[in-house]
């Protein structure tokens, strides 16, 4: 008999709650003065956690799907700039086939960018193109060539000194698309690792560590979160990805194809100076 999934639900209702009180901070409201107001937070934690749900039930069918056992998504409370470090999937059976493997890895990631550029699209619609204030501790977001390349087109052309504030569905759109390109990194057990491993197989581990000096020189050069999402990649998820059953069967061409769509995902959604405090 199967347990109720108390823990998960937990977890995603205290994930609603930071994200909302996100969303309501984010808008300036001042929760200590007014907790009523804490509803002015909802498009934006609405808006992200259909993304985080949507990537990580992608997961959970593709997994069922393909006979692998996995459990509901574990969603995870942060008090960050987000509310949330996202959510995970945790599967407690083998994966059998490259096949099922890139099924599995690209699904998540294609679900969460197909409601991020939803998001974003609707979201810059209401945004709006304000002066940049000139006190200290502002907050500038980085632009991914796909985003940039929606603001352009919906915003157009923005004034000297001035900026796009954006409106807390499109924050969620832009978070949505940072997290999508976290995952598509092609280290280790990340969505990106399962992808890659399904192509390269032995190679992958190679390309791990590469990536791995890649983000450390990243980390150095423009923006030291990368020197931490290096560190846990290295140090607690690992480079190595566990061998598949039934290497010998080949990708079909369809599966192939998942796995160029996925990069140009990655290369889309990608910034490398995501936030910036000046």
């Amino acid at each position: 008999m199967k347990r109720f999934p108390w823990i998960n639900i937990i977890l995603f209702i205290l994930t609603f709650l930071s994200t909302l009180s996100v969303g309501a901070l984010h808008e300036g409201i001042d929760l200590m003065e007014e907790p009523s107001k804490i509803y002015v937070g909802l498009p934006f934690s609405a808006t992200l956690m259909l993304i985080l749900l949507c990537h990580e039930s992608a997961h959970y069918i593709f997994s069922k799907r393909h006979g692998v056992e996995a459990t509901l998504p574990y969603f995870i409370p942060a008090p960050n700039l987000f509310g949330t470090l996202g959510a995970v999937i945790k599967m407690k059976s083998k994966i059998n086939t490259r096949n099922a493997l890139i099924d599995i890895g690209a699904s998540g990631p294609i679900a969460g960018f197909i409601i991020s550029v939803a998001a974003s699209i609707i979201g810059l619609y209401l945004s709006k193109v304000m002066p940049v204030p000139t006190k200290e501790g502002i907050m500038i977001l980085g632009d991914s060539l796909l985003f940039l390349g929606l603001s352009k087109l919906i915003v157009g052309q923005i004034p000297a000194n001035h900026d796009v504030f954006l409106h807390p569905v499109a924050l969620a759109g832009w978070i949505g698309f940072f997290v999508t390109s976290l995952n598509l990194i092609p280290i280790g057990q990340l969505d990106g690792g399962h992808i890659a491993f399904a192509l390269l197989g032995e190679k992958h581990l190679r390309l791990s560590r590469v990536l791995i000096i890649v983000l450390v020189i990243l980390g150095v050069a423009v923006f030291e979160g990368w020197l931490l999402w290096a560190a846990l990649l290295y140090f607690l998820i690992g480079l190595k990805h566990p061998p598949i059953e039934y290497s010998e069967i080949p990708l079909d061409p369809r599966r192939k194809m998942l796995g160029w769509i996925t990069l140009a995902i990655f290369v889309l959604t990608f910034m490398p100076v995501p936030i910036q405090i000046f």
